[in-house]
């Protein structure tokens, strides 16, 4: 898709009040406007209560729609609402990305006994107990639901691990033991074995929760007319699983349709490990690239702008990558907070909108602000004017001026649906400017910056050359002076 945006419509602190769905229809004509292609969607089945955000989740199978768990809704609306959305967005010709969340499950139905042992939070390879009969919340067949779309009830069998023993009510991480039990192995080798993760952990080897699977997201895509899915927590999950279940969603659904995996991780190793082993299917958040953001945002003058891209999917394999600035998970209050200052936001933003390289992803909570305790203002103005510029003006073939520790610039050439030239300067100490090549010709047009950070004006000399400038600390994208936005 050409000069695709995606925007992921929500964050941690949206209001718990059920209206999500009907209020994110009248945001739609404005995201169309300025360039959205795909809307990304926070997770719809029903959680552990209308306040959870999605991610607790119970019933795959509830999309809002059986009195479970408190409510019939989830903390975003009803699945008639859903529905309204989803044909919505596709009324304004963008597509929809499900957030899909098969690490694990929560608040079970009833309790199980079993026979488990302790492992060690830091190494989950080493047994730091005997094994001993435990009970736990593994127990899920969905009275509220009674059988409608799916039979299947999911008991301890189909668990790798919990983290509580009811009986004695001891708080750890318990592998669940049993014939053909043990962790998945083909996950990340943080903490020795990073297949446990939060709640009950669903064991993906297991030819029944496999099968099932298959079955639930068949109906799934079907029922919602997705066109792409979003899958949480990827380096949880055994990657032979997930080679398995791309290539059947594939098959059954399309080459076209869309995969997308979080693997939070700073390694391009681990990365391009488990590219190399879900054989290419799912292109990957460029988290190591949030990082880069995220630390030059904090050190300011301090940071070498040259390294930006360093380390990334986005260097090393930008077909596959998504770019982001930040999203629910880096927020702040949340585990893994790493939001990048808001002095830096639109430098961040002007580097995933307007490069070449990478999908990027507009997040809800910088577009339209942060809720709850911490009240972050949106900068929807400014993302606005990038995201219009990029829809507008940011194609072609890309110059790099990576001039300076402090000082760094690109020039976007234009293709032949889109001529015009787009030169862009990020400087983070004083005002400087870089000298490009825009064409001989061009000799002679002026320019201006359509952020509206710098107020001169450039004319392109003779020779095709212009001396682009970016004031302290800010970002100036410099198109042909007159041009519609």
């Amino acid at each position: 898709m050409k000069n695709g945006v995606m925007f992921q419509a929500f964050e941690w602190y949206l209001p718990h009040e059920g209206a999500y769905y009907l209020d994110m229809i009248r945001k739609l004509p404005e995201l169309k406007d300025i360039g959205v292609t795909a809307v990304w969607l926070p997770p719809v089945c029903k959680a552990t209560s209308s306040y959870d955000t999605g991610y607790g989740i119970y019933d795959l199978y509830d999309l809002g729609e059986f009195d479970q768990k408190g409510s019939v809704r989830t903390k975003y609306g009803t699945k008639e609402e859903l529905h309204q959305l989803i044909d919505a967005i596709h009324e304004h010709g963008m597509q929809v990305y499900a957030d899909v969340v098969l690490n694990h499950k929560a608040a079970a139905d009833f309790e199980e006994e079993f026979m488990a042992v302790k492992v060690d939070s830091s190494d989950r390879t080493v047994d730091i107990e005997k094994p001993k009969k435990i009970r736990a919340w593994t127990g899920f067949n969905f009275p509220g639901r009674k059988g409608k779309y799916s039979e299947f009830s999911w008991n301890f069998n189909h668990f790798t691990g919990v983290d509580y023993d009811t009986i004695t009510e001891d708080k750890g991480i318990f592998r669940i033991l049993g014939e053909n039990k043990g962790w998945n192995w083909g996950v990340s080798h943080d903490n020795g074995n990073f297949d446990y993760l939060m709640f009950a952990d669903i064991d993906h080897a297991h030819p029944d929760v496999r099968e099932e699977l298959k079955r639930w997201i068949d109906w799934f895509i079907d029922e919602l007319k997705l066109d792409g899915i979003r899958f949480d927590a990827v380096k949880h999950i055994d990657g032979s699983f997930l080679e398995d279940f791309s290539k059947y969603i594939l098959e059954k659904h399309g080459e076209d349709f869309y995969l997308l995996g979080e693997y939070w991780d700073h390694s391009i190793k681990n990365k391009k490990q488990f590219m190399k082993t879900t054989k290419y299917r799912l292109d990957l958040f460029d988290v190591a690239l949030h990082f880069n953001l995220f630390g030059a945002s904090q050190n300011g003058d301090g940071y070498d702008l040259r390294k930006l891209f360093d380390g990334t999917i986005t260097k090393e394999n930008p077909s596959m990558s998504v770019t982001f600035v930040d999203n629910h998970d880096s927020e702040p209050g949340q585990s893994l907070n790493s939001f990048v200052e808001p002095w830096f936001k639109e430098i961040a933003y002007g580097c995933i909108l307007l490069r070449k390289d990478g999908y990027p992803c507009i997040f809800y909570g910088d577009y339209y602000g942060i809720g709850g305790e911490y009240m972050i203002e949106p900068m929807k103005e400014k993302i606005d004017v990038l995201s219009l510029i990029r829809k507008n003006h940011a194609y072609g073939s890309q110059d790099d001026y990576f001039q300076e520790p402090h000082l760094i610039g690109w020039l976007r050439h234009g293709n032949e649906e889109h001529p015009g030239k787009c030169a862009v300067v990020i400087s983070i100490k004083e005002k400087k400017t870089i000298r490009m090549f825009v064409g001989e010709d061009q000799t002679g047009k002026v320019f201006a910056d359509f952020t509206g950070n710098c107020k001169d004006k450039v004319e392109i000399d003779e020779e095709g050359y212009g001396e682009f400038a970016a004031e302290p600390g800010s970002i100036s994208c410099w198109i042909e002076d007159g041009i519609k936005l």
